[in-house]
């Protein structure tokens, strides 16, 4: 193996290293070392009771300019702002084996917006591994709105190139150069063209292009510059199992408390950036699964550090996870948290990309990286260390351990710093019935009491089942050379009066 090859691999090798030790550790050291393992769980515990209430004023902050932004007309607002009218936007919805009524759904969303369809390109852009559906959808949707946008690219995706893993991101990758050149014939600038990178799913905002082309044109250097907004999981929230429900309330959490602190952010699911930073960084890498995160980073380390994420409080809303039985809704739920856990990819790449860079602050290296680490480690160890490993000394240790005064003590220590931490569970199930769309008819009015309050009492189920054991799996295949490919979630058509947001 290569000097480069074994570097490399040694930062793939390490997440996985530090869990894995963590919890072999854990339980070893609770049989022959207990007091250890109490003295580590306390100062764990009293660690992630820091960051819950760490985490519970930026959340309420994200939530505060939620319930704002989406109450103003920022279409009135941009209307005024010199340049308006040069703006224009381009926006990719990659497809593969979608029903034709998602992708309509999608579009008649955008010609919903308050921003005009006629400044707005869409790129389907499908994959030649599903010609016969992908060219029937086209010939369908081409016909309804071939001329109702500015312009309706389509695109195909030739299958087995060389260099890519099949997915979003080798998709997005051919398609943003064969639209580039479309691009240059129509004689746009690219500062002047924002693009947007959306599920194929995603229901914007009315108000979504508006707001976007309004901090598009007010913000310092807008092409040094990602789109961040909120991601929901609405379309058919009322139709999938309570442990779904849960899990991605819990990522739109995440993501608001993230956008109150944007210098430490990176750019996930759905969002925007300019055409210039795209064409500048190569366009999206082929050959990784979490394009969303990474074509942040591409910006990050091409501009040297100069890049940075620029909140939008405004939502987009996506299906969550769907199978055709519950079950099989779980099992998808789990291969999407996997895949979202695979951002673990991107720390070996920052590694070697920052070592390689003499021109990015040092602090910006270390910060970036730490959280990267930091993010990874509890998200694997935190639900374990909490519920389990943290209980397993007082399960197993001898009667001679049993007479100090930390271990009688400690088990009313952990429970109190606990229910302290149970506030940011209250705080999240309280927003969660502010962000619920309206209930479809088809749903009893019965339901509405589980979703919105019942199905947090599975939290310590998910926080374990599709918490940490994903983010195991994703770090052990890392760590093992055993390289994720992408999965793609199955999507289901949703009752009308669930997409709206």
């Amino acid at each position: 193996m290569k000097k480069h090859d074994r570097f490399i691999r040694f930062f793939e090798i390490l997440p996985g290293a530090l869990v894995w030790g963590t919890i072999i550790a854990g339980v070893t050291l609770s049989f022959v070392r207990p007091l250890w393992v109490v003295y580590f769980v306390i100062i764990f515990d009293l660690y992630w009771l820091f960051r819950v209430a760490y985490f519970i004023p930026f959340l309420l902050t994200s939530w505060w300019r939620f319930r704002r932004d989406t109450k103003i007309d920022w279409q009135s607002q941009v209307e005024r702002i010199d340049g308006y009218d040069r703006i224009h936007h381009l926006i990719f919805l990659p497809t593969y084996k979608e029903n034709v009524d998602v992708i309509r759904g999608t579009l008649d969303s955008l010609l919903a917006s308050a921003y005009p369809e006629s400044r707005m390109m869409i790129v389907l852009a499908g994959e030649e591994r599903d010609a016969k559906l992908f060219r029937e959808n086209v010939r369908i949707l081409k016909k309804e709105y071939g001329s109702r946008f500015m312009k309706l690219f389509v695109t195909e995706h030739p299958m087995n190139l060389p260099d890519e893993i099949p997915g979003k991101g080798s998709n997005l990758h051919f398609s943003g150069r064969e639209i580039v050149r479309e691009i240059d014939r129509l004689g746009l600038l690219y500062d002047n063209i924002v693009v947007s990178s959306f599920d194929v799913d995603t229901i914007v905002h009315p108000q979504y292009f508006s707001r976007l082309t309004q901090l598009y044109l007010t913000t310092p250097e807008p092409t040094r510059s990602s789109y961040q907004p909120i991601a929901l999981y609405n379309n058919n929230l009322w139709d999938s199992p309570a442990a779904v429900r849960v899990a991605m309330f819990g990522t739109t959490f995440w993501l608001m408390s993230e956008l109150s602190r944007p210098e430490n952010a990176m750019t996930f699911s759905s969002h925007s950036m300019s055409l210039r930073m795209l064409v500048d960084v190569g366009y999206w890498q082929k050959d990784i699964v979490s394009e969303d995160s990474r074509i942040f980073l591409q910006g990050f380390i091409h501009y040297h550090g100069q890049y940075r994420i620029t909140p939008m409080y405004l939502p987009v809303s996506m299906d969550s996870i769907t199978g055709e039985t519950y079950w099989g809704s779980l099992s998808s739920l789990y291969k999407q948290l996997r895949r979202w856990a695979w951002g673990v990819e991107n720390f070996p790449f920052m590694v070697k990309a920052f070592a390689e860079d003499s021109k990015m602050p040092r602090r910006l290296k270390i910060r970036f990286l730490f959280k990267q680490i930091e993010g990874m480690y509890t998200w694997a160890t935190a639900p374990l260390l909490i519920l389990i490993l943290g209980r397993l000394p007082f399960w197993v240790a001898s009667d001679s351990f049993r007479e100090f005064v930390i271990f009688q003590n400690t088990p009313f220590t952990l429970q109190w710093l606990m229910r302290f931490a149970l506030v940011g569970v209250f705080v999240s199930a309280t927003l969660a019935l502010t962000l619920l769309p309206a209930r479809p008819s088809h749903v009893p009015l019965r339901n509405a009491f589980v979703v919105g309050f019942l199905q947090w009492a599975l939290l310590p189920f998910t926080f374990v089942i599709f918490g940490a054991i994903p983010a195991i799996d994703a770090q052990t295949r890392l760590m093992l050379g055993k390289y994720l490919g992408f999965n793609v979630s199955a999507k289901r058509v949703s009752a009308p009066e669930g997409k709206k947001i």
